[in-house]
């Protein structure tokens, strides 16, 4: 699951990546910071795991002041399935 979100300075991306990684079918979590303003921070992140609850997800996410923008890429079932070019993507 790939997650835009708009946050404020505070709490840092650390302490959000710690609160994020505890939640139930969390295996890992990456944050990207991208854009930074006078009051607010623009991260990409990144979520891997099994039977992950997006509203769990995005109930932590709230209550640290942040807010999801868009759900930028997600991937579901028993096998993963690999994006592949095709010729709109050129």
């Amino acid at each position: 699951m790939v997650l835009d979100v708009l946050k404020p300075h505070h709490p840092s991306i650390v302490e959000l990546s710690q609160k994020l990684s505890v939640l139930k079918g969390v295996a890992g979590v990456n944050l990207s910071l991208y854009e930074v303003d006078q009051q607010t921070e623009n991260i990409k992140i990144t979520i891997e795991g099994e039977n992950l609850d997006y509203e769990e997800i995005k109930e932590s996410i709230d209550n640290l002041g942040a807010v999801i923008h868009s759900v930028d890429e997600i991937a579901a079932g028993k096998q993963l399935v690999e994006e592949v070019e095709t010729l709109q993507d050129r």
